[in-house]
């Protein structure tokens, strides 16, 4: 199977918009065919099959690849590691992302976010999709 890397990365964007497991995406293993289903909207049917994983492979959230969090911190001990433990005490509480990236707003380092953030998830999907066994097409 051989799928388009934009495919996968689209894909991966959209279960992962917004809340969490609100969105779930999946690949054909014989086809490359991809597949969406949100909470939210009018859905083309699933296969039935679906929840076969021999057949589909599903979407990872971001979190499933250290995406999350762990990338947060990542880039502070990289970038700020100073704010190490502002940052620590800002994900413990609500509207965590929000303030993190005011912080980083203040520092002039979002748009250094973004691409740390950018670069970190395509690589994470690269190896997911060679664990995976999928033929990625750039």
């Amino acid at each position: 199977m051989a799928i388009k890397f934009t495919d996968v990365l689209e894909l991966f964007e959209f279960v992962n918009f917004g809340s969490p497991f609100c969105h779930e995406g999946y690949i054909c293993k014989t086809t490359g065919k991809t597949y969406f289903y949100s909470d939210f909207g009018d859905n083309e049917p699933l296969p039935d099959d679906i929840d076969n994983t021999e057949q589909y492979l599903a979407i990872p959230y971001k979190n499933d690849l250290g995406l999350g969090r762990d990338l947060v911190f990542e880039f502070i001990q990289s970038y700020l590691p100073s704010q190490y433990d502002k940052v620590r005490s800002i994900f413990r509480g609500k509207g965590a992302y929000q303030k993190f990236k005011g912080l980083l707003e203040q520092a002039n380092l979002l748009d250094t976010w973004h691409e740390f953030e950018v670069t970190r998830t395509q690589h994470a999907l690269r190896a997911w999709t060679l664990m995976q066994q999928v033929e990625i097409i750039d």
